[in-house]
Formats: structure tokens, C-alpha cells, sequence
């Protein structure tokens, strides 16, 4: 199966680089094919072609609870993702992760998108661990 691996991130790529491509690593030994997008360099990216979609942010700052609009921007724009399976994800940097974790659940909801699954991963460890568990069909 083909799957996106979306993440948006506001000042460090590093963090939630690391734990997408552990994402990647466990979902590709489940033999999926995945495709690792940042939707900050690629706006324009489409998700038609996939058939599973998981969006990951980090926290902006120790005490922030917002996401970015540029999350809504991008799924509105990403093509036919209306009913598609989803799997939700942040990297948590202070407090508020859950409040986080919420809101970006909320945007992907509010997209069509149909969420199987969201957690909060600390560590590229738990994300690789994450991703080869994930029941993904």
C-alpha cells in the first residue's frame, strides 16, 4: 500500500524529521510503500495517490498549544484525502502536548480525513516501534 508521511514543523526540521523517517522505517517493514513529504518546502504537494496519509507537527514552543494554519492550507489543497484513512502524530516540546494533539486531530477531521489512530511521539525509538504496530489496512 502507498502511504504519506506529512510533516509541518515551525522552526526546527531536526525533531520531527527524526521521528517521521522512524515512522518510515516501521511502517516500511510492514512492506508499505512510504513517501516522507515536508509541507513546508512542498505546499503544493497532492495525497490523492495515497491511501493512507499520517500528519505529524511539533510543538512551536515550551508552552504552545496552537498549530499552524499552513496545516489547514495544505489539506485543503491537497487533492481527493476526503474519507481516507489517518493516523495523527506530534513531537512534543514543553507542555500542552494532548491540547496539541487535539487541535491537529480536529484540522484533519474538519479535511475529510478519517482518523484511525493519534498519538504523542517522544523518540525516534517509540516512533519506529509505532509504525511497525500500526494497522494500517
Amino acid at each position: 500500500m502507498r502511504l504519506a508521511i506529512v510533516y509541518f514543523y515551525t522552526n526546527n526540521t531536526g525533531r520531527i524529521l527524526g521521528v517521521s523517517e522512524a515512522l518510515a522505517q516501521g511502517m516500511r517493514s510492514q512492506g508499505h510503500e512510504v513517501d516522507l513529504i515536508d509541507a513546508v518546502a512542498n505546499p503544493n504537494q497532492k495525497l490523492t495517490v495515497y491511501r493512507y496519509i499520517a500528519v505529524g507537527y511539533e510543538s512551536p514552543s515550551f508552552f504552545g498549544a496552537s498549530i499552524s494554519d499552513k496545516i489547514s492550507l495544505f489539506l485543503s489543497n491537497a487533492g481527493m484525502i476526503r474519507g481516507k484513512r489517518a493516523y495523527a502524530f506530534i513531537k512534543p516540546f514543553g507542555i500542552r502536548s494532548q491540547k496539541l494533539l487535539g487541535k491537529l486531530m480536529k484540522s484533519m477531521e474538519h479535511e475529510g480525513l478519517y482518523l484511525k489512530r493519534s498519538d504523542i511521539l517522544n523518540s525516534p525509538e517509540d516512533a519506529k516501534i509505532i509504525g511497525k504496530k500500526l494497522h494500517i489496512t
